[in-house]
């Protein structure tokens, strides 16, 4: 006998499908964490060097790359990528008919 799977489409966050709290915060940090690992792995940094250029020891910068991002603030996080050579704008704009959302797009 065949199980029946129940399949439920994404709301986009995975941390609001999740029910957890903050997710739209916690969905931002994923992004940039995400960008910072990027950087680091094109450039060839060592999480040695990347902690240098970051002001940081290697530890952090293996729990930062692990995406254990409690220690880390957004606006931390915008520093990292500042110090990686990126410049980080935010923008604002009225939301659209559906829910308020946040985004993060990272070129």
């Amino acid at each position: 006998m065949a199980q029946e799977t129940n399949v439920q489409a994404s709301s986009g966050n995975v941390f609001a499908d999740l029910a957890l709290d903050n997710a739209e915060e916690l969905l931002v940090k994923a992004e940039l964490a995400r960008k910072i690992s990027s950087l680091i792995a094109t450039q060839k940094m060592t999480q040695v060097e990347a902690a240098e250029i970051l002001g940081i020891d290697q530890p952090k910068v293996s729990t930062l790359i692990n995406g254990k991002l409690s220690g880390f603030s957004t606006a931390r996080l915008f520093r990292f990528l500042n110090a990686l050579g990126q410049d980080v704008e935010i923008v604002v704009k009225p939301k659209s008919q559906s829910q308020a959302q946040t985004h993060v797009v990272a070129s």
